[in-house]
């Protein structure tokens, strides 16, 4: 079973807890024959689903916008920054050699996901491509009928991932009879497809890719994306998929926060008092940020200067208004000159920038003492 592939509900939450991070992604081997990838389903033509996603870490995603990717929380690490991430795309074929591949530049996961719901994650990649993008559902209208489902996923439950984009059409199914496959369905997150007696389905890879279908004008529209069920195509075990016009707005609010102008820089605010510093103790200096509005900045400023005959006994955090700490400085004992004075560049670009933020200063050593000169944030 591929890390990353379609899980049940209990191997997701288990990626959660062991702290997924995006840095440890690898790309997953793809085999090179003609077989099914979409359990029952049949291969796609050039340029049929022109916004289709591989991402290397053995996910699938849909083009959101032209520099964003639509997938599945599971398949992603924690918000923030991270360049690990390869999609392909305009390709039914892998290794086509005409392949577009972008690096991702930051994922943003659904706020408050912990494998129970909640699936969805963006990715943002380094630069636009020119190929179209598909639109998601804004209301449970097209909650219904036949539904489409692509990926590059195994042909069958525990294979290989595969070369080729393959399709298959699977049916809508209600949430009391999906219910009494999965007791723990989520109605109001997700949705239900697949065939009673099993045989079609999307599979271990396929997470993350986009369940669409046909709207009035004949356009294709995503309703759910891949995210898990008991195993691949199994009798009365229909596949899961993230609803998205639950979460219509808050992806849109997301991929909006990532495309927005970073915002102006805010402040300094300074704190000048003198605080002691009480050896084998720890010291707390406030700075109130007021009139600030957004997030802070990825390269957010901390000039500090602390007064100390042993700067190496100092370990020195900056404290978020939520409590979230930002390590400056580590002890070291090899390190026997007086005083800091030191500007720390930090991303506290998940940090709202308003409330009150705290230098603290920690002495873990004895005999020497000092005292906060001064220190500065700049959001």
């Amino acid at each position: 079973m591929s890390q990353f592939g379609k899980l049940s509900r209990a191997v997701v939450l288990s990626l959660v807890v062991a702290a997924v991070g995006s840095a440890a992604l690898a790309t997953p081997a793809v085999a090179n024959d003609n077989s099914p990838t979409v359990v029952g389903g049949t291969r796609a033509a050039q340029g049929e689903f022109p916004w289709m996603v591989r991402l290397s870490m053995g996910c699938g995603g849909a083009l959101y916008t032209t520099q964003i990717v639509l997938t599945a929380a599971h398949c992603v690490g924690a918000t923030g920054p991270t360049t690990s991430i390869t999609a392909t795309l305009g390709v039914v074929d892998l290794q086509d050699p005409s392949r577009i591949q972008v690096r991702s530049t930051y994922v943003l996961r659904a706020p408050g996901y912990n494998g129970n719901g909640r699936d969805w994650a963006l990715i943002k990649l380094a630069s636009a491509v020119s190929l179209p993008t598909l639109p998601i559902a804004t209301t449970t209208a097209f909650n219904n009928g036949t539904f489409t489902v692509a990926g590059w996923g195994a042909a069958s439950e525990g294979g290989a991932q595969q070369r080729f984009l393959l399709k298959a059409n699977v049916p809508f199914v209600s949430d009391a009879s999906c219910q009494q496959s999965y007791p723990s369905l989520i109605p109001s997150q997700e949705i239900c497809a697949g065939l009673p007696q099993g045989g079609v389905d999307t599979c271990q890879g396929d997470s993350g890719g986009p369940m669409f279908r046909r709207d009035a004008s004949n356009n294709w529209i995503q309703v759910g994306i891949t995210s898990w069920g008991n195993g691949c195509a199994r009798p009365n075990f229909p596949g899961v998929y993230t609803e998205v016009s639950t979460f219509a707005a808050d992806i849109a609010a997301a991929a909006a926060s990532l495309t927005a102008p970073p915002p102006s820089a805010c402040g300094p605010f300074t704190n000048g008092a003198d605080i002691a510093i009480p050896d084998l103790g720890t010291a707390q200096s406030p700075v109130a940020v007021t009139g600030c509005t957004g997030n802070a900045s990825a390269s957010s400023q901390v000039p500090v200067r602390i007064i100390h005959t042993y700067r190496g006994d100092l370990q020195i955090d900056l404290v978020a208004p939520d409590g979230s700490a930002y390590r400056l400085k580590n002890p070291s004992s090899s390190d026997p000159a007086d005083n800091v004075d030191t500007t720390y560049t930090v991303n506290l670009s998940s940090e709202p920038r308003s409330g009150t933020w705290q230098l603290r200063v920690s002495d873990v050593f004895g005999a020497d003492t000092g005292f906060i000169d001064t220190w500065s944030l700049t959001l």
